[in-house]
């Protein structure tokens, strides 16, 4: 392993920071944080930031840097998997709001940011595709739950009440305005298993499906698929998750969501995605046919 100028470079100390290796690359150099910034072009804090490991810096800016200092292929690729061991290390599952209507803020938020969402879902309607109604029942279940905790902090407690769940079901509703930017992609893959959930009464359940099929005509920034239930799958479909720009990686669970920006996370979850549409059904009328007319038979029964 070389310099640019000749001069030789140790191999990396796998127990040093690796903001600590590239400040030694470059005093090897005789470069100051001025000069590599200005090489690589990047602001001499941002240089300095890395150094001295504060941050979290993109493994592929230590790539750029590491290549700038001379390093050969074997030292870049051990640096920028370290730098991306300790991203996904400090960055880990983390929960997002408590209440149900910071829930909601915090995904619009999200949406609002990402230009491709991904969402696979194995037992509900994935929210941006809810109706009113069903969005309703989910959400009172969801309050259920909460009000069973009686040691809940006060924000948690806040959202057992009719004014929370009505501002959660309004937030979750108009997150769904999001769907018109047709600069954004959508892709939608559910499991069957999602249309026999049963949330709420027979009504409702069919206008969700007249809403999926909505959307599955609709315009070609959103695709819907559905896994039907005899497709062979070697990876069970053990829960829901969505994906913002394969940077992002949400689950939901049942008193909160989980948030990782790790990026073996992301990379792990679009291989789950993808396998499980490369197994999913893009004529998505028939399936939906079908279980329209079971709701159907249902409410004529009640009726």
């Amino acid at each position: 392993m070389t310099a640019s100028h000749g001069a030789p470079l140790d191999p990396a100390d796998p127990e040093e920071p690796v903001g600590a290796t590239l400040l030694r690359m470059r005093k090897a150099l005789r470069l100051t944080g001025k000069e590599l910034a200005d090489r690589v072009g990047m602001s001499q804090p941002k240089i300095s930031r890395i150094e001295r490991g504060q941050g979290l810096p993109d493994p592929d800016d230590i790539g750029r840097i590491a290549r700038e200092l001379g390093a050969d292929d074997d030292l870049v690729r051990v640096l920028m998997e370290r730098a991306e061991r300790a991203h996904d290390r400090l960055t880990d599952w983390r929960p997002t709001s408590a209440s149900l209507a910071g829930r909601q803020r915090s995904m619009a938020q999200w949406e609002s940011t990402a230009q491709v969402l991904r969402t696979f879902e194995t037992a509900v309607v994935p929210g941006l595709l809810q109706t009113s109604g069903y969005v309703r029942s989910i959400l009172v279940a969801f309050q259920s739950l909460v009000a069973l905790d009686r040691t809940a902090p006060p924000d948690l407690a806040a959202a057992a009440d009719d004014a929370a769940l009505l501002a959660a079901v309004s937030g979750r509703v108009r997150r769904q305005e999001v769907l018109a930017d047709q600069s954004k992609t959508f892709r939608f893959v559910l499991t069957e298993t999602v249309l026999r959930s049963r949330f709420c009464p027979p009504i409702e359940m069919l206008a969700q499906i007249a809403r999926l099929r909505e959307v599955a005509a609709g315009p070609e920034h959103i695709v819907l698929r559905i896994v039907p239930d005899d497709a062979v799958v070697d990876i069970p479909p053990m829960h829901g998750f969505t994906l913002y720009d394969d940077r992002m990686v949400i689950v939901d669970v049942f008193n909160t969501g989980l948030v990782s920006r790790g990026r073996n996370d992301a990379r792990q979850y679009r291989q789950v995605f993808d396998w499980f549409e490369s197994r999913a059904e893009s004529d998505v009328d028939p399936i939906l046919a079908r279980y329209e007319r079971r709701y159907l038979e249902e409410l004529r029964r009640i009726t």
